[in-house]
């Protein structure tokens, strides 16, 4: 009786000592350094702060997931690349989204970025003079969706509004004003970007497409 006890309280000794070594082991694969790179409109410090939930945890372990939802938090992101680097440090890549417009819609402003996602709004020296959208984001991805398919120049465009009848004006940076019908209006895109640098059309500043087969130019 006395063995089989003396042989049970080593086995838990040994037992409790592997466990210890392995813990002082995978404590050595805590995370540490994080280096970003790829960042341009985010500053480091912000994204690092972000990350704060996984600082010191296992690099071994850390699973992808954890550091999305992390960094997902904010709507700049568009997309990251990360590679652990054993012992303990995490680079990560990441990829932005690019601002085109400032949307206004009841009282409230984000930018849109070219996938027409909506990102929290914070006054960006770099995107002070994006063209305005007054509107919802739905329509003006299928309007900007066909503006570039006709190669209209849409970074000479100062502001984008749609209206209830659910048509759209555009004002452009040289004070041109284009009133579109609300329908087949691509046609009517077609007809402005053919007339707009003939002499005889220079001189107007308003071309309103809204009645069927007709220009009214002021």
């Amino acid at each position: 009786m006395k063995k089989r006890t003396f042989i049970a309280v080593a086995l838990l000794i040994l037992l409790t000592t592997i466990t210890s070594q392995q813990k002082i082991v995978i404590s050595k694969f805590n995370l540490t350094t994080i280096e970003i790179k790829n960042n341009s409109l985010l500053k480091k410090e912000d994204i690092k702060k972000l990350l704060l939930p996984i600082y010191d945890k296992n690099l071994i372990f850390l699973k992808s997931e954890d550091i999305e939802k992390a960094l997902m938090q904010n709507s700049f992101v568009e997309s990251f690349i990360i590679k652990k680097i054993y012992p303990n440090t995490l680079k990560i890549e990441i990829f932005e989204k690019k601002p085109i417009a400032i949307l206004l819609n009841n009282k409230n402003k984000f930018y849109i970025s070219e996938k027409i996602d909506l990102i929290e709004f914070t006054n960006l020296k770099n995107y002070q003079n994006l063209p305005y959208v007054f509107g919802n984001k739905e329509e003006f991805k299928i309007f900007y969706d066909d503006l570039n398919m006709i190669n209209f120049p849409t970074d000479k465009i100062k502001k984008y509004t749609l209206y209830e009848t659910n048509r759209w004006d555009i004002e452009t940076i040289d004070k041109k004003i284009i009133k579109l019908p609300n329908k087949d209006y691509i046609e009517s895109l077609q007809s402005y970007l053919n007339l707009k640098n003939k002499s005889e059309f220079k001189k107007y500043d308003v071309f309103d497409f809204r009645v069927n087969n007709q220009l009214i130019l002021k």
